[in-house]
């Protein structure tokens, strides 16, 4: 249930894409009826590379998804993309969640549904093949994604921390 593309900028000259994931309405019994509340999970981007989501709770849907999208841009990650894909395959979870992302070649496009696409389309990621496994609970697979998009590595980093660390091992095994 993704819907409702704003752009908004933060202060910094950034344009971030807000997109709703998913809007929950719950219910509470008091004496007299029903006291309704909502709660909405949003998904902001810049498209290049940083991404975040957030859950926002209030009485009202347009105060829950304000609340959301702050939680979001506070909680924003880097994503280490090469070129239009993500770096290396990786499997992530949260909760009962599992999402499985792999890097596509280019031209392939999101191969992805529901929190996943949103999340990977505010990133800026283009090539992606996707398949969410386990529960499809719209918060958990969301959260499943940021989490396995913050567990990516950059492979230049990653060869230059290795190198660094042999090096380090041979240093110390020559006397």
């Amino acid at each position: 249930m993704v819907s409702e593309r704003r752009s908004r900028g933060d202060g910094r000259g950034e344009e971030l894409q807000e997109k709703v994931v998913y809007i929950n309405r719950v219910s509470k019994v008091v004496s007299g009826g029903r006291r309704f509340s909502f709660s909405a999970v949003i998904v902001v981007g810049d498209g290049q590379g940083r991404v975040g989501a957030g859950m926002g709770k209030a009485n009202e849907v347009p105060e829950a998804i304000r609340k959301g999208a702050v939680i979001a841009r506070k909680n924003r990650i880097k994503v280490p993309m090469n070129k239009t894909t993500i770096a290396h395959p990786i499997v992530a979870h949260y909760g009962a969640a599992k999402v499985m992302m792999k890097p596509a070649s280019p031209g392939t496009g999101v191969i992805a549904g529901g929190g996943v696409r949103a999340v990977m389309e505010s990133a800026g990621i283009k090539d992606v093949l996707t398949k969410s496994l386990g529960s499809a609970n719209a918060i958990n697979v969301v959260k499943a994604t940021i989490a396995g998009l913050q567990q990516l590595r950059d492979p230049k980093k990653e060869i230059a921390r290795r190198r660094a660390a042999a090096s380090r091992a041979a240093a110390e095994a020559a006397p």
